[in-house]
């Protein structure tokens, strides 16, 4: 489920214009109450200063390091700290789909927000439409976090995901990685949990980027939980932030 497209409430309520309160387009597809919030939702701080994130060991994990240059999509909780660790000679591209800009009113004004930010001075903001994304070339690492489920889903329409991938492995340089983080669904649940729950089995996802040429690298269990059932919607009251996650790393294979 996407929950990490964010910035300062207190500052989004500023920076809000009236263009930001367009609705959606005639035809769009309704958000429900609850997944509107969860793209907006500040209250559970970002990568810096929750814990419960394990910021540090996620980004131990994607193995970015200063200089380096990093396109988050869906970009929200990890952007501050991939900011800081890649330091002013590296790059953070910050990729807001602009089906989310569309579809979320508030997102808009949270990228202002950004953009206007000196925290922010090695981010580049990007909004290409996702079944028409071109990234930079010559990336050390693109990571998704918590949003691969929703390519999926039915959020934005039909996403050509093969093309998405293949995407993400030409954008990367020979070596580069791959990193999707996302609510563990059922194995064998198929195509229903994407939907239902906001959650995808880890084997799908391993499928689907190993066919775009990667080769498979690792696991970390660092956001792991086993008392998560797999059952619930991830926005569950009973569930909320406590989903059983896992964060898999893929590698372009060097030449």
């Amino acid at each position: 489920m996407i929950k990490q497209i964010s910035a300062s409430a207190v500052v989004l309520a500023l920076v809000l214009s009236a263009a930001a309160f367009a609705q959606p387009p005639a035809g769009a597809p309704q958000a429900r109450p609850n997944v509107t919030k969860a793209v907006t939702d500040e209250s559970r701080g970002d990568a810096l200063n929750n814990p419960e994130l394990k910021g540090p060991e996620v980004i131990k994990f994607i193995g970015l390091k200063r200089g380096q240059k990093i396109a988050d999509i869906f970009a929200g909780r990890f952007l501050t700290a991939f900011n800081k660790q890649v330091g002013p000679r590296g790059k953070v591209y910050a990729v807001t789909p602009a089906e989310v800009l569309s579809r979320y009113p508030e997102t808009v004004g949270q990228q202002a927000a950004h953009k206007a930010d000196a925290a922010y001075k090695s981010t580049e903001f990007l909004n290409p439409a996702l079944n028409d994304m071109a990234l930079p070339s010559g990336l050390d690492a693109v990571f998704i976090r918590q949003n691969y489920h929703d390519l999926h889903a039915n959020v934005f329409g039909t996403i050509d995901v093969p093309a998405f991938n293949r995407k993400v492995f030409a954008a990367l340089k020979s070596g580069g990685v791959f990193v999707v983080l996302d609510h563990r669904a059922a194995a064998g649940s198929g195509m229903t949990a994407p939907n239902r729950q906001h959650r995808i089995d880890p084997e799908i996802v391993k499928q689907e980027v190993t066919a775009a040429g990667f080769v498979f690298d690792g696991e970390s269990p660092v956001l792991a939980n086993s008392a998560d059932d797999h059952t619930k919607m991830v926005l569950d009251p009973s569930i909320l932030g406590k989903t059983d996650q896992f964060v898999l790393r893929f590698k372009k294979p060097k030449k």
